[in-house]
């Protein structure tokens, strides 16, 4: 990006412009989640951009510890575009008959499979644009895609980080568009290539819907939350 911003100098140009204390407030909440994982990494099974792009799209309204007891069987069969068309729709029905929503799933990463060979020859496209157009694949799935495989500084809002967002708060948006574009804005440049899965992972196990953990928060003097516990 250009040159930085004289009036915050942790933002670069366009960035949404906030107070001195909420800017120190919301380095520091990155600042500790980077301390305790330095090194933050997504829980989906997989072995290259295609079959990540594969655990994502089945990772839709299921968890990834589900989608990971079916995928290392079904990718072992394919792992490219072209041996997933060969293996075809009702094989992979039944690779991935325990995981919710199967049947449309089965249908959907087959027919990505054929436009990714079709319109991409079998590479997995890397921008957000072209994937969304493939069937199964929506603003998140994509987001996920682009940053765990091509290292783009995207945020895929999810249940756990619109809650966190919102619960801490950091960005509030009563969508995931909303909280996506709020995050962007005020997330310290240094930071946004991790936001997205220090945000998940402290969703998923500390910052709980019903009983967040709070006494194991690294972020227990900075949120604001009205609810949080002692």
């Amino acid at each position: 990006m250009a040159g930085r911003n004289s009036a915050n100098p942790r933002k670069p140009p366009g960035k949404k412009r906030v107070s001195a204390a909420d800017a120190a407030r919301i380095e520091q909440i990155f600042a500790r989640l980077a301390a305790s994982n330095p090194e933050p990494k997504g829980e989906l099974f997989y072995i290259n951009p295609y079959t990540l792009l594969v655990a994502v799209v089945l990772s839709a309204q299921a968890t990834d510890a589900g989608v990971n007891k079916a995928t290392p069987a079904l990718f072992a069969q394919a792992d490219t575009p072209e041996k997933m068309v060969a293996l075809g729709e009702d094989r992979v029905r039944e690779a991935i008959k325990t995981i919710g929503l199967f049947r449309t799933k089965a249908k959907n990463v087959v027919a990505l499979s054929q436009l990714l060979i079709e319109r991409h020859g079998g590479e997995v496209p890397r921008n957000r644009e072209a994937l969304i157009a493939l069937p199964g694949v929506g603003r998140k799935t994509a987001n996920v895609v682009l940053n765990i495989a091509f290292g783009q500084p995207t945020i895929a809002v999810d249940t756990h980080i619109f809650r966190v967002s919102n619960r801490l708060p950091i960005a509030k948006g009563k969508t995931p568009d909303a909280v996506e574009k709020g995050l962007e804005a005020v997330i310290p440049e240094k930071y946004l290539l991790h936001a997205h899965h220090w945000l998940i992972l402290h969703g998923r196990y500390i910052c709980k819907a019903r009983k967040p953990e709070c006494g194991r928060c690294v972020l227990y003097e900075l949120c604001r939350f009205k609810d949080k516990t002692a």
